[in-house]
């Protein structure tokens, strides 16, 4: 049986603001950075810090009995819950009170005030905690988008997805394990959406799946004050080893008027690849009007036709994409 590739991701160290943009950023493959300065965070973010600044506010947040949370299938309920509340049931294991089951997960990802408007920004949602958290001075702050705060309890993984904006994940406190998968291996992780179908990356259904082990694995552990850089479009799959709290940091790969400006989660495909799909599903319904060996010949003539328009590059032969095609965020 063919195995999957395994790649381990980079770890740097020393890293600043010019060696990101000259050494790490414009590779466009993740990378572990360790040792960047983010604050007291590292040493405050215990549970009784937490609940005490986090105070009594409401948070709506995902209760999930299965320790894999499924965004397709929806395994999981929203439920809403004071804040010093909510931490204290995220690092226990098992709970006196509970929505569906004793030993239930939970996880927070922070919402904007007017959630279908605004992004998440842990200034604004919860200031207190922000004054701990130094954001990484690596992009100039008129590209910044979103900062998520994000809560999970031990043993939870979170379905694998892309982003269209690159971010820095945070891992303030507890040990997280990252599962990463290259765009180019979109083929074989059987989207739907921005998410693959493929709920256990550990143990796959190769009989649903069969070209899953095709797409080359990277993965990291991230200790607590470590940095992980997860570019736009690569899949990322998490799994909490402890209890944790991180921050997302998320911002504008491409320039502002690229991306849908109706997205506060920053997970909607940029404006002209919208453009593009929607003309590519028009294209499929017309030749849904000719005979099957019409759509066989015409459809192989576009795929040659995109074949020859895009460029593309093998990630791991070595080879790295022009500067041109990206803009640098500072």
């Amino acid at each position: 049986m063919e195995q999957q590739e395994q790649i381990s991701v980079p770890i740097f160290t020393g890293v600043d603001k010019e060696v990101f943009l000259q050494d790490i950023y414009p590779k466009r493959r993740p990378a572990v950075l360790r040792g960047v300065d983010l604050g007291p965070c590292v040493q405050r973010w215990t549970v009784e810090y937490l609940g005490g600044k986090g105070s009594d506010r409401e948070v709506k947040v995902h209760v999930s009995a299965a320790a894999q949370m499924d965004f397709l299938r929806k395994n999981f309920a929203y439920r809403t819950l004071r804040f010093n509340e909510f931490v204290q049931r995220a690092s226990e294991t098992k709970h006196s009170d509970f929505f569906l089951c004793e030993d239930e997960s939970y996880y927070l990802r922070s919402l904007g005030e007017d959630a279908r408007k605004e992004p998440a920004d842990l200034r604004k949602q919860f200031p207190e905690l922000a004054e701990d958290f130094h954001t990484p001075r690596f992009f100039d702050p008129d590209r910044f988008f979103s900062s998520v705060f994000r809560i999970s309890s031990a043993g939870l993984q979170l379905w694998t997805h892309y982003d269209v904006m690159d971010n820095l994940l945070a891992q303030v406190t507890g040990r997280k394990r990252v599962v990463l998968f290259s765009p180019q291996d979109a083929l074989h992780l059987y989207l739907s959406g921005d998410k693959s179908e493929v709920l256990d990356v550990d143990a796959p259904d190769l009989k649903r799946f069969p070209d899953f082990v095709k797409a080359s694995r990277y993965e990291c552990v991230l200790e607590p004050g470590d940095l992980l850089f997860i570019p736009a479009l690569w899949f990322h799959n998490t799994l909490a080893l402890q209890f944790g709290v991180g921050v997302n940091v998320f911002w504008r790969h491409l320039p502002a008027d690229g991306y849908d400006r109706k997205d506060p989660y920053g997970n909607k495909d940029p404006t002209a690849a919208a453009r593009a799909l929607q003309g590519l599903e028009r294209a499929l319904q017309a030749l849904d009007e000719l005979p099957a060996e019409y759509r066989d010949f015409y459809g192989r003539r576009m795929i040659q036709r995109i074949q020859r328009r895009i460029f593309c590059v093998d990630q791991d032969s070595g080879t790295t994409l022009p500067s041109s095609l990206f803009t640098k965020p500072g």
